[in-house]
């Protein structure tokens, strides 16, 4: 890449998306909807407005869908997906190489906050409760709250806890400088998702922040 300024922040694969993470997905999106089975590619970007040409490189390259092409203040995030892992593959492929770079490229996810807060009080609930875009926190519910950066690794720490564990996924912003998901369940069942979120992150190579 010849753009020194250029950061490939994250690249984050999800190779069958859960059905609660999914759905989830589902509410927030503005693109092309994601169901449960799919593969998934998170690919964030600084400067934020590269991600139109990256997009397109990765739409016309296979038959992936984009559910997000997002720019905000600092950085740009796009989403891909399809029933079949090898386009979406494929697509990451095709970007990463018009870029001439690799995954290991990508800055290395790092873990800002993780939290157990347990017997959720009534009152916290509801404060949850009025922002959430996925399932209802009950009060006496252990709550994880987990918090990483770049932003967009958070979708491969929710999903993997939705694999490993019974969870209830109350919400997740993937969008800005962290990424933070909110999720309840029993508080054995949160130790489970707690542990497979954090082995997520700490399983991805890249360069330092």
């Amino acid at each position: 890449m010849a753009d020194r300024n250029f950061q490939l922040r994250t690249y984050c694969y999800l190779d069958r998306t859960q059905p609660q993470y999914a759905g989830f997905v589902g509410t927030v999106t503005q693109g092309d909807l994601m169901v449960e089975g799919m593969a998934s590619l998170y690919i964030e970007v600084a400067p934020g407005n590269e991600v139109f040409r990256l997009v397109d490189i990765a739409v016309k390259s296979t038959e992936a869908r984009p559910g997000a092409q997002i720019v905000e203040r600092e950085f740009g995030m796009f989403e891909i997906h399809s029933h079949s892992q090898q386009a979406v593959l494929q697509a990451g492929e095709m970007v990463l190489t018009r870029l001439g770079l690799k995954p290991e490229d990508r800055i290395r996810p790092k873990l800002a906050s993780v939290q157990l807060i347990t017997n959720v009080d009534p009152y916290q609930a509801q404060l949850l409760n009025r922002f959430r875009r996925g399932s209802m926190l009950v009060p006496g519910e252990t709550l994880l709250v987990l918090e990483v950066a770049p932003a967009a690794y958070i979708n491969i720490a929710a999903n993997e806890a939705e694999k490993r564990a019974s969870i209830k996924l109350i919400h997740v912003s993937s969008v800005g400088r962290f990424g933070r998901m909110w999720m309840s369940g029993t508080e054995a069942e949160m130790k489970t998702a707690k542990a497979a979120a954090i082995a997520a992150i700490e399983s991805l190579e890249g360069r330092d922040m």
